[in-house]
């Protein structure tokens, strides 16, 4: 039976229905059955990044040009050198509410949950958010912020081309030399999930690049965990820390043998 707390909070509720109160072996008998069910829910999500990767390209034939902090970039630029490109529509620009002072509320939130990019570009990707305000009040906004994410300023028909002129959306982008290759597409509720570099990872055609992963013949995979560092420790083309080889090793084992 579910039971009610008395009392306020901020929003002036006054009385809530909650779930019932048990003992400790009946909240764990409880726990573990709905486990059963986030399993199924994680191998899922796994299944459909494995589909996803396996999604046809569309080849990207138009040059674009986008104004950085530097002066003028290309879409191939903004690789910065990789061969896979995450890129986020944030709207900051006049217009927007919130502007000149702030970029649009939702934008924001998400610029917010944007893990340490160091990780994506550990797997070979990079992460840029992309507007149309002018690259001065981008960097105003980082440095008041706090946010450290390449941003650009979208100067052409990019936007539109690729569904987020009117609303924001994450587009992929994979580079075979000076092909480039759109991949996939999210917006709406698919953008609520984006900031970690899990879910980042398992949007990309190459995905998380792990040897338990489910992807076509001859992609790029490591041992699982090895790959991961701290982020000021990253070094391009560096063969795995002995001892956290180790570490990870030992932590595997034991959780495959709890299970």
């Amino acid at each position: 039976m579910a039971s009610s707390i008395k009392g306020g909070n901020a929003s002036g509720t006054t009385g809530m229905h909650t779930p019932s109160v048990v003992s400790p072996q009946e909240w764990e008998t409880a726990r573990e059955k709905l486990l059963v069910k986030e399993k199924d829910h994680t191998r899922a999500r796994d299944a459909l990044a494995a589909e996803r990767r396996r999604m046809p390209w569309m080849s990207v034939d138009r040059e674009y040009a986008f104004e950085g902090p530097d002066g003028k970039v290309s879409l191939r630029d903004l690789f910065d050198g990789r061969r896979q490109l995450i890129v986020y529509r944030a709207f900051f620009e006049p217009g927007v509410f919130g502007w000149p002072e702030h970029a649009c509320r939702g934008c924001s939130m998400v610029a917010d949950q944007v893990a340490h990019v160091a990780h994506l570009n550990a797997r070979d990707t990079t992460l840029v958010f992309v507007s149309r305000a002018p690259q001065a009040d981008i960097a105003r906004l980082k440095e008041r912020m706090g946010w450290g994410i390449p941003w650009v300023t979208v100067t052409d028909g990019f936007d539109a081309d690729f569904g987020v002129d009117e609303w924001h959306g994450t587009n992929v982008f994979y580079r075979d030399g000076d092909r480039i290759f759109r991949t996939y597409f999210i917006n709406n509720r698919g953008d609520e999930q984006m900031g970690g570099t899990w879910n980042y990872l398992d949007i990309t055609p190459l995905g998380r690049q792990e040897v338990w992963e489910d992807s076509p013949k001859g992609y790029p995979q490591t041992p699982t965990y090895k790959w991961w560092n701290w982020h000021d420790a990253y070094v391009p083309n560096a063969a795995p820390d002995k001892k956290w080889v180790e570490v990870s090793d030992a932590g595997e084992a034991a959780f495959r043998n709890k299970k």
